[in-house]
């Protein structure tokens, strides 16, 4: 039991007046007792913490959990219920992210009040630890070793497809899990879709191509987009590619601990505008990334939470111009007590690779 993180809970909920929390969502679940198995929920109390889970991860749970008590059911919200009767709880909270039949059931059968709360393990999580930090960077290094590989595989001629399965095949033999989202591979005006699927389209000669792509590594993941071109292009390419640059170094600069989400956005996005492509940069500047791809804290328009040392973001400005192309360059971003340590500082000025 990692009981460093549920001191900090028990704090947040004496201060909310919460004697017990329910936590239901599998990544903060892993989070608090690192139970990896995909079926359960935990009741935490200022006295015991418990487990609840099926037969079928039973040996799982005591091999991985230690310091918590396991109980071994099918109904994990109803056993919840009668923990909470013989606990003599009084005040319940709960994950507002829970399916709303098991809420249904939790609001009709407990006998303690009930309450639900909103990113409380979500902001415990935006603090990375030093071991977190250390896998993160791991992390980042073998997405940046991709990345110059990468380089020297894709040509004219090749799918996107083909080359999202061969990120996917070199980042899982060099320890990468799994990918934590679809790996983003784009090429000449399907680059001016930000969130372009891989296709069977294939990489024709002068293209520009568009990376996104994300691994989780020890459970951490990575996060990176880059821009490049097979061949040369026209020169608003060029000048819409320095643009992106230029407003994300500059965005980069300005990370500290104090500073806002919005605040970031702003820097960004207001030299974006004055170059005159403000119109179509049409999503946020960054988000946290740890055991989730986005996580706290929000990097966007709006958003006034302040960034804490610790944190771990991306800066991700992009320029998507319709029957043109689109840029986006991202980077991982580790906010430290006196600034910023960029993690996945590696190829970032603009290329034009010869076919």
């Amino acid at each position: 039991m990692n009981a460093k993180r549920i001191m900090k809970l028990l704090t947040q909920l004496e201060q909310m007046s919460l004697d017990s929390f329910l936590v239901t969502d599998p990544v903060n679940i892993f989070y608090l007792s690192g139970f990896t198995g995909d079926a359960g929920v935990l009741l935490i109390t200022n006295d015991e913490q418990y487990l609840l889970t099926d037969s079928r991860f039973e040996q799982q749970a005591q091999e991985e959990l230690t310091g918590w008590r396991i109980v071994i059911t099918r109904d994990y919200i109803g056993e919840v219920c009668r923990l909470a009767e013989r606990l003599k709880l009084t005040v319940l909270g709960f994950e507002d992210s829970l399916v709303y039949r098991q809420y249904d059931y939790l609001d009709e059968n407990a006998v303690c009040d009930i309450v639900p709360i909103t990113n409380v393990i979500e902001k415990l999580r935006s603090v990375k630890e030093p071991d977190e930090i250390k896998i993160i960077k791991e992390a980042t290094a073998l997405a940046g070793k991709c990345y110059r590989n990468f380089l020297q595989v894709v040509r004219p001629g090749c799918s996107e497809v083909e080359l999202a399965n061969w990120i996917d095949i070199y980042m899982k033999q060099n320890g990468a899990s799994e990918r934590s989202f679809p790996t983003i591979v784009a090429s000449g005006e399907r680059t001016a879709w930000p969130h372009a699927v891989a296709s069977s389209q294939r990489i024709a000669p002068n293209d520009l191509v568009t990376l996104d792509f994300g691994y989780y590594y020890q459970g951490y993941t990575s996060d990176v987009t880059r821009t490049f071109a097979l061949g040369q292009q026209p020169a608003e390419i060029r000048r819409i590619y320095e643009t992106v640059l230029q407003a994300q170094q500059k965005t980069i600069a300005a990370i500290r601990p104090g500073i806002s989400g919005d605040e970031l956005d702003k820097i960004g996005r207001s030299f974006i505008e004055d170059a005159g492509f403000g119109a179509f940069f049409n999503h946020g500047m960054g988000h946290g990334i740890g055991l989730s791809i986005h996580e706290l804290p929000n990097i966007g328009h709006g958003f006034s939470n302040e960034l804490l040392a610790g944190e771990v973001i991306t800066i991700e400005p992009g320029i998507y111009v319709p029957d043109t192309g689109g840029v986006r360059i991202e980077d991982d971003i580790l906010v430290t007590k006196n600034g910023y340590e960029i993690l996945t500082d590696f190829e970032h000025s603009y290329r034009e690779i010869e076919g």
